[in-house]
């Protein structure tokens, strides 16, 4: 949901960083896999030390800058199916250190609840994205559904920069929980949408 209108915001506000790293050369794919690179440092190394401020602020920074990619691919006129590819493939990749940060924090804290909910969302989060691509991969669409990718990172960082402003822990676990569900029905929604489009099929595949 918050995928469309996020893209309008950063589009605005970067815009000229995207047409300023042009000029100097840098490629989208660059930036893609910097963003990357350091969305999984500071998620692996804020997170589980409880710097439940400064991690989600500056994963945020870093997550906004990654998007650039796509604006520079654009402005370039050569947005292409590797770049598509690696850009997918390394937010999966970016999505599974935000979501074991949490996790890695909670063992240490032992808070069970929160570890159990992370480990949800961890799950779920990386079938959301499978699903889409499967059915794609066959020739369908699966794509919407209620927790997009902006949908959970927004939940999952508000959530760990409330408790690191004093909320209690169980704020945590209470958007983990509802984050996890919420990517349960998207997964069933997308399930949903292809088992449409296959009505008429004959015979089944594996």
């Amino acid at each position: 949901m918050l995928s469309s209108k996020g893209r309008v915001v950063t589009n605005a506000i970067f815009g000229p960083v995207a047409r300023t790293l042009v000029r100097a050369g840098v490629s989208p794919d660059t930036v893609t896999v910097t963003g990357t690179v350091l969305t999984v440092a500071v998620a692996l190394w804020l997170l589980p030390s409880g710097h439940f401020v400064a991690g989600p602020l500056a994963i945020t920074v870093v997550v906004l800058i990654d998007s650039v990619d796509g604006l520079m691919a654009r402005m370039l006129g050569r947005s292409t199916r590797w770049g598509a590819f690696l850009d997918s493939t390394l937010d999966r990749v970016a999505d599974a250190a935000i979501f074991s940060g949490i996790l890695l924090w909670s063992i240490g804290a032992e808070e069970t609840w929160v570890l159990g909910t992370a480990l949800a969302c961890l799950v779920l989060g990386s079938v959301v994205p499978y699903a889409k691509a499967r059915a794609e991969g066959l020739g369908m669409t699966a794509s919407g559904g209620i927790a997009e990718r902006a949908d959970r990172l927004f939940v999952a960082l508000a959530a760990v920069l409330a408790v690191g402003l004093g909320a209690p822990v169980v704020v945590l676990v209470v958007a983990l929980g509802l984050l996890a569900l919420a990517s349960l029905y998207t997964v069933g929604q997308r399930m949903a949408a292809v088992h449409r489009q296959t009505r008429g099929d004959v015979g089944e595949t594996a």
